[in-house]
C-alpha cells in the first residue's frame, strides 16, 4: 500500500493551474478524469499488451460522456470551449494516447471535416450519430509514400457521368477498419477534394495494421479504394485544395498540445509516488538530490507546457490562434512529454519497463505522437518559416 506523503504537490498544483481555469472547465476536466479512472485505467494495460481495444463499445461510452466532437456546435455536439476540449484530451491521454487518438480522430478530424466543409445533408446524416458514438469515422489523408508531403498524394478521384470514382491507398489511419464513414482526400482534375465515403461502399476495404510497439490500444489501418463509386453528393462542398485537410489537422494538433501533457503528468505522478515509497540505502529514493533534480526539472517543463497550452487555448477561443502557434505547442509539448516519460522510466529502474506501471506504455505511445499529425521536423520548419519568411520544406 502506498504511503501517505502529506502535502507533496503535483506539478500542476505547483503552478496553480486550477486558478487559471473556470469552474465549468474544472468540472469538465474532473468528469473526464473520473471516467478515465473508473472505466479505462483498470483495463488499459491489458488492452495495450494484447493490442486490442473494444472501440465500438468505448465510442458509445465516450459519446455518453459528451467528448466526441465536444468543441463543435449543434448536431448533438456539446459546444464546449477549446480549453475544455484540451483538458478532456489531457485526461484521456493520461490514461493512454490511444484513447485520446480515438476521440481526436472522431471529433477533430472526421466530424470537424463534415462540420466545417460538409453540406447540410452530410451534417444531418453523420454528425448526430458520430456525436453519440453510434457511428465511427476515420480520416484518410496520409499515404504510404506521402506523409509529410500530402500534396504529392496519388489517390485520384475521376468524374464518371454524375458520379465520382476513387482509386488509391491510405496508410496509418486511426479507426480505419472499424469506421462507418471515411473522410477521404483525393486529387482531382480540379485540385484536391474531400469525399464522405461510407465504408460499406463497394471497392472500399480496410486492413488493420499489426505488430505495432506503440499505440497498441488503438486501431490503425490501411485503406484501399479500388474503383469506389460515389454520387456527386459525396463531395465536401466547402473544401478545395490542401487548406481543407490541413485545417482539420490543426484541430487535432491542438488536442495533442494538451493531450501529450496528460501522458507526461501520469508518468511524473507515478515516478514521484514510486520514489517516495522506494527505499535505497536506508532512505526514500525521493530524498536524494539527483532524484529531486529529475523531478524538479520534469515538473518545470510540464508546468511550462501547461501554461503554453492554456495560452493557445485562450487564443483559440478568441479566434486568434495561428497555425504556426499550434506547431509551437505540438513541437514543444510532445518533445518534452517524451523526455519526461523517458526520465521517469529511469526513476522506476527495472520496474519502469513493465506494464505494472504506465511509464513505458506512455513512452512508447509518445514515440508515435511525436511523428503523427506533423513530425517534429515539419513543425520545426513551420516555426522556422514563421521566423524567417523562408520555406525550407524541400
Amino acid at each position: 500500500m502506498a504511503k501517505d506523503h502529506g502535502k507533496a504537490a503535483s506539478a500542476f498544483e505547483l503552478f496553480a493551474i486550477d486558478k487559471l481555469l473556470s469552474e465549468e472547465e474544472r468540472a469538465i476536466r474532473d468528469t473526464v478524469r473520473k471516467f478515465g479512472e473508473q472505466a479505462l485505467r483498470p483495463q488499459i494495460a491489458e488492452w495495450f499488451e494484447t493490442a486490442t481495444l473494444p472501440a465500438r463499445e468505448l465510442a458509445r461510452e465516450l459519446g455518453k460522456l459528451g467528448v466526441l466532437g465536444m468543441h463543435l456546435e449543434g448536431y448533438g455536439c456539446a459546444g464546449t470551449n477549446a480549453v475544455s476540449y484540451g483538458l478532456a484530451c489531457l485526461e484521456l491521454e493520461a490514461v493512454d494516447s490511444g484513447i485520446r487518438s480515438l476521440v481526436s480522430v472522431q471529433g477533430s478530424l472526421a466530424m470537424y471535416a463534415i462540420w466545417a466543409f460538409g453540406s447540410e445533408e452530410q451534417k444531418q446524416e453523420w454528425l448526430p450519430r458520430m456525436a453519440t458514438g453510434e457511428a465511427i469515422g476515420c480520416f484518410g489523408l496520409t499515404e504510404p509514400d506521402y506523409g509529410s508531403n500530402p500534396a504529392g498524394m496519388r489517390t485520384f478521384a475521376k468524374r464518371d457521368g454524375g458520379d465520382w470514382v476513387i482509386n488509391g491507398t491510405k496508410m496509418w489511419i486511426t479507426n480505419g477498419s472499424i469506421a462507418d464513414v471515411a473522410i477521404v482526400w483525393a486529387r482531382t482534375d480540379d485540385g484536391i477534394r474531400g469525399f464522405v465515403v461510407p465504408t460499406g461502399t463497394a471497392g472500399f476495404s480496410a486492413r488493420e495494421i499489426k505488430h505495432k510497439m506503440s499505440l497498441r490500444a488503438s486501431v490503425t489501418s490501411e485503406l484501399v479504394l479500388d474503383g469506389v463509386r460515389l454520387p456527386a453528393s459525396a463531395v465536401l462542398p466547402g473544401a478545395r485544395g490542401l487548406s481543407g485537410p490541413l485545417s482539420c489537422l490543426n484541430e487535432a494538433r491542438f488536442g495533442i498540445v494538451f493531450g501529450a501533457l496528460g501522458a507526461a503528468y501520469d508518468c511524473l505522478q507515478t515516478a514521484t509516488s514510486y520514489a517516495m515509497d522506494r527505499e535505497v540505502f536506508g532512505k526514500p529514493l525521493a530524498a536524494y538530490q539527483l532524484t529531486q533534480e529529475k523531478l524538479a526539472n520534469m515538473a518545470l517543463e510540464l508546468g511550462k507546457g501547461m501554461l503554453l497550452a492554456l495560452h493557445l487555448g485562450r487564443l483559440k477561443d478568441d479566434h486568434r490562434l495561428a497555425p504556426e502557434q499550434i506547431s509551437l505547442g505540438k513541437l514543444n509539448n510532445v518533445r518534452e512529454a517524451l523526455r519526461v516519460a523517458r526520465e521517469c522510466r529511469t526513476i522506476l529502474g527495472a520496474n519502469g519497463i513493465t506494464l505494472e506501471y504506465p511509464v513505458i506504455r506512455h513512452a512508447n505511445n509518445l514515440e508515435s505522437v511525436l511523428t503523427y499529425e506533423g513530425t517534429s521536423e515539419i513543425h520545426t520548419l513551420v516555426v522556422g518559416k514563421a521566423l524567417t519568411g523562408h520555406a525550407a520544406f524541400a
